[in-house]
């Protein structure tokens, strides 16, 4: 699961809403780095970037993502190993106003659908990488 969270050419394949890649920095995923990227379906695209906020490889994953116009959410993406395979956890929470003023629960509710479909596409490239 890690090597594909690692690989920033890969974050289109599993993101709802990333169309393309136009960028990876050459650190992903060290703090710091990012990913540049774009959202929406040609000819309406938005240029954004994705960026690290906090590695622990093979652990957990924190990252700042801008979606315009929507703002900027903090999401984390923690790996907890299982006896075959691991299980993974994503936390989304909005941090520009005004979405950042909902409650948490509401928050959740909001990304859950988009989450949801993320993480069965992480999955499906990690087995993919694995089998």
């Amino acid at each position: 699961m890690w090597s594909v969270l690692a690989d920033g050419w890969k974050y289109a394949m599993w993101v709802v809403g990333a169309s393309r890649i136009r960028a990876v920095d050459s650190e992903w995923p060290a703090p710091g780095s990012a990913i540049h990227h774009s959202v929406g379906v040609w000819p309406v695209v938005l240029d954004d970037t994705t960026t690290v906020l906090d590695s622990q490889p093979g652990r957990e994953l924190q990252l700042r993502a801008r979606a315009l116009p929507f703002g900027t959410g903090h999401i984390t993406l923690r790996l907890h190993p299982q006896a075959y395979g691991c299980r993974i956890q994503m936390i989304e929470h909005a941090v520009s106003k005004p979405f950042s003023m909902l409650p948490d629960s509401l928050q959740h509710a909001a990304v859950h659908p988009r989450n949801s479909e993320a993480l069965h596409r992480l999955a499906l490239l990690a087995e993919q990488a694995t089998g």
